[in-house]
């Protein structure tokens, strides 16, 4: 079997927080077993966060206790999620308290499972009678989606049987409930997953059912064979506004629209589909091209957490879900699968290295569902449309969606390092690991040392043991403007083809030499992009930067930099954990308001003072106590 083992400086850091801090953190929070504020994510009384209350769900829903279930109709994937991790950490290094713990949550679950292989505490507890009666809202697909996905990772970890026989059963359940057949419910979840868990259980058991129902549920959704209750929001909301095979723009809830992606990817690969590949294509091209954040956040508007309109990327009222960057990693890499093209792993990775990692504290413990690009907290206490942009993150939120999920994207980031195909193997990530793939007629062992993300040399050593030649893809991303090449100590010109350089040679104890240009760089946007035009952003390597109070003082929005000032990088080890800054000279505008005016006819009178700018990597901002941030800055031109 396919393995790959991570020895990265930069992630090994995250998995030693998930498996010592989060983990058990999380554990403690679904057991209310620690004394902490959970925060509503925006000012919105309707949202439970007295607790999360998720075992005990589950205790009442299996008879264990008596009660009434609290907290929303999708509680149950947060412990699936939270399994999911655990089943990641345990197949890198076993631990047999954490895994006693687990078993007896999979026990748990097995408990609350119906006789006919129904799961779902919420409307086991309050409303038997209304089940999928409510797909819109009801989450019940959704959340079994999510159990599919943790079962089968948590079997392909520890070997537990009772995991798979539950979530297969469950599986089973919703194929004789739904379908086309006579007599059968034809309708779909309003919030897409199951499509994805019902594709990981296909590919672990082989079981065509599985991909068939995936299927169904990605092809009827959005056509007049549905039947859906009449309850619901705007159809965009739901992707569900006309079939997947003619939607052409990323429309409605952020999140949904990835999940939906990333089950459409998956059967396009397995099955061949090239409508359904199409329609990836067309989905990816609108969200990428015309709105994504510089970040790799998706989600224009708190309102439905949603896509608004073409180059609509406001930077103080934006959503740009932890989740829905987590979908868009999920969504590159199946398309991937696919097709080599280097542009999904340009998306991958800025997503991971930005929006995702910032989605948690360097702590561990406190965690974003909403990631801006600028934010300043005066505004996000007084303004009711910035109550969702918070400027520390949260110990729990009353969605807990999001601290889950990128614990289990993180806990298996080394899955999204290679891209196996039948012929050639595709290194999609940089960073320090050892993996071994089926070739052709033999294995294919690699490694990977480099300095990355903070340096741009990755040495690559790989050895087949198969007769017959084999072809390894390296990703370039679109970020290094020049690239150099070696194979055993000899310059090669090599030329990136839809940004892979590609080597194909009997490969032996080879040794291949990748050199990035790590220079900073400043990004401009598309000028149709009202929010930025005129603005500039930085970067280095696959980092977004941004500016925090902390470093420059308030008022952000009153600096600038002139077009041609450099920008200086420096390592830090001793800051946030270590990590590399940037700096410039620029200026600051001084506002006097104390002045009588609010408006007037000139500007002559401003007064600008020299400043020294510094920029810290986005992921790692918020980590310093509550305070201001920046991604975008005015630029002038040279005096």
């Amino acid at each position: 079997m396919n393995k790959v083992e991570i020895r990265d400086r930069f992630f090994t850091r995250y998995k030693e927080l998930i498996r010592k801090e989060m983990i058990p953190y999380q554990w403690k929070v679904l057991n209310d077993e620690i004394d902490i504020i959970i925060e509503r994510e925006r000012n919105d009384d309707s949202i439970p966060n007295e607790k999360s209350h998720v075992i005990e769900n589950f205790r009442i829903a299996a008879g264990r206790k008596k009660g009434k279930h609290y907290g929303w109709v999708f509680q149950d994937s947060d412990l699936y999620k939270w399994l999911e991790a655990v089943a990641y950490t345990l197949g890198e290094q076993m631990d047999e308290e954490l895994k006693r713990l687990a078993d007896d949550a999979v026990d748990l679950i097995s408990e609350a499972q119906e006789d006919d292989g129904y799961l779902n505490t919420y409307f086991t507890i309050e409303e038997p009678d209304e089940k999928y009666k409510r797909l819109w809202q009801s989450h019940e697909l959704y959340c079994a989606g999510h159990f599919f996905e943790a079962a089968a990772a948590y079997y392909e970890a520890t070997g537990n049987q009772k995991v798979l026989k539950t979530a297969c059963k469950l599986a089973d359940h919703i194929d004789s409930v739904f379908g086309q057949e006579e007599g059968k419910n034809r309708g779909y979840d309003g919030h897409e997953e199951v499509e994805i868990g019902l594709m990981r259980l296909y590919h672990l058991t082989h079981e065509d059912r599985y991909l068939k129902l995936a299927r169904y549920f990605l092809l009827i959704r959005g056509t007049d064979q549905a039947v859906m209750g009449s309850k619901h929001l705007p159809l965009t909301y739901y992707q569900a506004h006309l079939p997947v095979l003619e939607q052409e723009s990323a429309e409605g809830h952020a999140v949904r629209l990835v999940y939906l992606c990333t089950a459409m990817a998956d059967v396009a690969a397995e099955s061949g589909d090239e409508k359904l590949l199409n329609a990836c294509r067309q989905l990816w091209k609108s969200i990428v091209k015309r709105r994504m954040y510089i970040t790799g956040g998706i989600g224009s508007t708190v309102s439905g957490e949603a896509f608004t309109l073409d180059y609509d990327l406001p930077n103080d009222t934006m959503y740009c879900e932890t989740c829905a960057s987590v979908g868009l990693v999920f969504f590159a890499y199946r398309m991937l699968l696919s097709e080599e093209n280097g542009e999904y792993g340009d998306v991958m990775e800025r997503a991971l290295y930005n929006t995702v990692l910032g989605g948690v504290a360097l702590d561990g413990k406190h965690f974003f569902y909403v990631n801006p690009l600028e934010a300043v907290p005066e505004k996000s206490r007084k303004d009711p449309g910035k109550s969702h942009v918070k400027c520390v993150r949260p110990q729990w939120l009353g969605c807990a969606c999001c601290p889950p999920n990128l614990a289990r994207l993180l806990a298996s980031v080394e899955q999204y390092a290679f891209v196996q195909k039948k012929n050639r193997l595709l290194v999609n990530l940089f960073m320090e690991c050892k993996g071994s793939f089926e070739i052709e007629d033999g294995i294919l062992d690699i490694e990977l040392k480099t300095g990355y993300p903070w340096t741009g040399s990755v040495e690559i050593k790989v050895n087949f043991s198969g007769t017959l030649s084999a072809c390894l893809g390296i990703r370039v991303p679109s970020w290094s403007d020049t690239f150099g090449v070696e194979i055993n100590g000899k310059s090669t010109d090599l030329v990136a083809e839809h940004g892979f350089i590609y080597i194909n040679q009997v490969f032996k104890e080879d040794t291949i030499r990748l050199e990035l240009d790590m220079e900073p760089k400043r990004w401009y946007a598309n000028p149709m992009v009202e929010s930025d035009y005129g603005k500039f952003a930085v970067s280095r390597g696959p980092f977004v930067y941004c500016a925090e109070e902390v470093d420059n003082g308030k008022n952000l929005n009153l600096m600038s930099v002139e077009k041609q000032e450099p920008l200086e990088y420096e390592f830090k080890e001793d800051l946030l954990g270590g990590v590399g800054v940037l700096t410039a000279s620029g200026w600051k505008t001084e506002a006097d308001r104390e002045d009588s005016w609010l408006y007037r006819q000139s500007n002559a009178a401003e007064k600008k003072v020299r400043k020294k700018i510094r920029w810290i990597p986005y992921y790692s901002w918020a980590n310093r106590g509550e305070n201001e941030m920046r991604v975008w800055f005015r630029e002038e031109n040279q005096r």
